[in-house]
């Protein structure tokens, strides 16, 4: 379904020229040798532009690993975010993802959603937003190659605590609940400030489905040590 990467380019890439740009690139590498030859990469771009009542956040993410010359994860992960302020505190959102990993399930999942959204916490320490909507949901079984399409709600809580001038706590909760099956995601992150620019994050990823082959985990986990790197105005 490379049709949701492309729209989600041609939605960055249709910003406004004076809109004001932010982003964020993370890295992260792992290598042991000795009983075991593992290798890990993993890597995150986030882009962000606002202008007026707009806000586009775009992100791609990637993660390879190997044991032993064995690959035991490959996941490519795309969203794109436009929300629309209606007010200080409401939002209507459109939301896009597209989901491959080679061990889940699926052989891909992808989403379109619209919603309404509410800033129920925002001041300098501590912000909280929801959204919730409906959507529809595409995949693909791994097992049978059946495509799947069916009507979902979609569900965030993102949460944001400033703990101090260099620390900061972020947690998202993604849910889309359709007749077929539920998928959730819940990522979560530490960030430490080095500089202005750069910082380290240290990271926890849980996604769940509920439907699943037999054999294949419902649950997986995902964690990840990384350098940011933070560009755009300051």
């Amino acid at each position: 379904m490379p049709k949701f990467l492309v729209l989600s380019c041609c939605l960055l890439a249709t910003a406004p020229v004076s809109a004001d740009f932010t982003g964020k690139g993370e890295l992260g590498l792992l290598f042991a040798t000795g009983n075991s030859e593992t290798e890990t990469f993993n890597t995150r771009l986030e882009l962000v532009y606002e202008q007026e009542r707009w806000i586009n956040e775009g992100t791609l993410s990637y993660v390879l690993g190997r044991d032993s010359g064995e690959t035991n994860s490959n996941r490519l992960v795309a969203t794109n975010r436009t929300k629309y302020s209606l007010d200080p505190r409401s939002y209507v959102v459109g939301a896009l993802r597209y989901d491959r990993d080679q061990f889940s399930a699926f052989r891909y999942q992808g989403s379109v959603a619209l919603g309404y959204g509410r800033h129920l916490i925002d001041n300098d320490q501590h912000q909280l937003s929801v959204e919730i909507g409906p959507g529809i949901r595409f995949a693909e079984e791994r097992a049978t190659g059946d495509t799947e399409n069916e009507v979902i709600a979609r569900g965030m809580a993102d949460y944001g605590w400033v703990i101090s001038e260099s620390t900061e706590l972020s947690n998202r909760l993604l849910v889309e609940s359709g007749a077929d099956n539920t998928f959730a995601e819940n990522t979560l992150g530490l960030t430490v400030a080095i500089n202005s620019r750069m910082a380290l994050k240290a990271g926890v990823s849980v996604r769940h489905n509920t439907d699943v082959d037999p054999g294949r985990e419902k649950t997986d986990t995902l964690t990840t040590v990384n350098l940011v790197y933070n560009f755009g105005k300051e």
